[in-house]
C-alpha cells in the first residue's frame, strides 16, 4: 500500500487556492499552538510577504491538504538568502507525512535558490511541528523566553534553522 505522501501532488500555491489555504491557516490560528497571528490576512497582505517561487500546497484528490511557504526575514541585502518558512497541514490530515513532503520540497527549492539558512520559530508545545523540521534538517538554536504575547499570556519559543549544504 502507498503511503499518502505518494498520493500527493505539490505544485507552487496561486491566488485562486487562497480559500483553501487560508481555512487551514485559520484552523493553525485556532489552535494557539501554531502561530502568533490573530486573524488571517487577506490575499494581498499575504501575497507581499511571501517569496514567489517558494510557496507550495499539497494536493490530494484535488483538495488542499498542505501548504508551505518562504518569506524573507529582512529586507536589508545581507540578509537575501535568510528566509522564514511557514508550514500548515489540514484537520484530520496530520501525522500522514504531508508536512514532511512540503517542507523537503521547500528545502530543496530555497538550496536551488541560493537560500543558505531557513529559520523558523514553534511553540515549544507544537511537538509535531518541532519534530517534522528536525527531520527535515532543522537543528535548534535555542529558546526565546517569553518572546511575545498571544492573547494577553507571554509565549516562549524554539528558535531553529537549517542551513544548505548546497550553497
Amino acid at each position: 500500500m502507498l503511503s499518502v505522501a505518494t498520493q500527493l501532488e505539490l505544485r507552487e500555491l496561486r491566488a485562486e487556492d487562497w480559500a483553501s489555504v487560508s481555512a487551514i491557516y485559520e484552523y493553525g490560528i485556532a489552535t494557539r499552538n501554531a502561530t502568533f497571528e490573530t486573524e488571517v490576512p487577506s490575499w494581498d497582505a499575504w501575497d507581499r510577504v511571501h517569496l514567489e517561487g517558494h510557496r507550495l500546497v499539497a494536493l490530494q484528490d484535488d483538495d488542499v491538504v498542505g501548504w508551505a511557504a518562504l518569506s524573507p526575514v529582512s529586507s536589508r541585502p545581507a540578509y537575501a538568502g535568510v528566509a522564514e518558512n511557514s508550514v500548515y497541514v489540514a484537520r484530520g490530515h496530520h501525522g500522514r507525512g504531508i508536512g514532511t513532503a512540503l517542507l523537503r520540497r521547500l528545502v530543496a527549492g530555497a538550496d536551488n535558490a541560493g537560500i543558505w539558512t531557513i529559520q523558523t520559530s514553534i511553540f515549544p508545545e507544537n511537538h509535531a511541528s518541532l519534530a517534522l523540521h528536525r527531520r527535515c534538517g532543522f537543528r535548534i538554536v535555542g529558546i526565546r523566553e517569553r518572546i511575545a504575547r498571544l492573547d494577553g499570556a507571554w509565549r516562549d519559543t524554539v528558535f531553529l534553522e537549517r542551513r544548505s549544504k548546497e550553497v
